[in-house]
């Protein structure tokens, strides 16, 4: 194979790479993704998650927690923080959330307590039979 030969293909594979690695992340960002018609559910065992402890979860790839609240019963919020986006962990000898990024606070219902979040934890949907907990 000659000189010139081997530069001309040396360049067009490099090329190729190179314009493949700009229109598979730009596809990906301008395509949504496909939505299932119904999301899976999630099931846990009520003893699993005693009163005043939480259990955290990964449902349709968003991290949750399912607080055992006293008293109240059970809830599930999501752990990603209104503000940024960090995931938040449950204080339980407070019983609030709290976000280690800024320290945004929120109650066991999702609400803010304290920080740079202004907007609630979304809150999920649970069904609660004599055993299990159902998310979904």
């Amino acid at each position: 194979m000659e000189r010139r030969q081997l530069l001309k293909s040396s360049l067009a594979f490099l090329g190729t790479a190179t314009l493949i690695s700009f229109v598979y992340p730009a596809s990906k960002f301008l395509i949504p993704p496909k939505n299932n018609a119904q999301d899976a559910q999630v099931t846990l065992d009520k003893d699993q998650i005693p009163p005043g402890t939480a259990k955290e979860i990964l449902y349709n790839g968003v991290p949750l927690v399912i607080i055992n609240r006293r008293g109240s019963g059970f809830i599930a919020l999501s752990r990603v923080c209104t503000h940024l986006g960090c995931l938040v962990g449950y204080d339980s000898f407070n019983n609030k959330m709290v976000c280690p990024c800024h320290a945004a606070e929120f109650d066991l219902e999702g609400k803010v307590l304290a920080g740079p979040a202004t907007k609630p934890l979304p809150r999920y949907p649970l069904k609660i039979s004599s055993k299990q907990i159902t998310i979904g």
